[in-house]
């Protein structure tokens, strides 16, 4: 089964992790987060099938998150003003982002890598 997987090049974690899906064969099409930002609604979809709290889909040490004081800011808003705040700018987006089925996974832990895998 083919993966997608969404990334942004220069992300060292996302190098990892792409390193670890090729070391093991496993197929993916991938998909640039800067140039092709997910919608609210692929966002929606996706916290629902990972069991996540949205606060985990933010890229918490990004520039444009640490700039905006998000962390400040993002407890008085709605979900929904989240959502459409993370639709604005893929570097918002914690990554990568991996999907397989009903599985998403966030960030790259390789343990959750292997469960979903091997």
């Amino acid at each position: 089964m083919k993966v997608d997987f969404i990334c942004y090049p220069r992300c060292g974690t996302c190098r990892k992790a792409k390193k670890w899906l090729e070391d093991h064969g496993i197929e993916y099409q991938e998909r640039l987060i800067h140039e092709d930002n997910p919608t609210a609604e692929e966002l929606k979809e996706w916290k629902e099938k990972s069991g996540l709290p949205l606060k985990r889909f933010f890229n918490t040490s990004g520039q444009i998150y640490r700039q905006n004081k998000l962390k400040d800011k993002l407890p008085s808003m709605s979900e929904e003003d989240q959502y459409q705040l993370l639709a604005t700018d893929g570097m918002l987006v914690k990554r990568p982002i991996l999907l397989r089925g009903d599985r998403v996974l966030v960030g790259f832990k390789e343990k959750e890598y292997e469960e979903t895998f091997l």
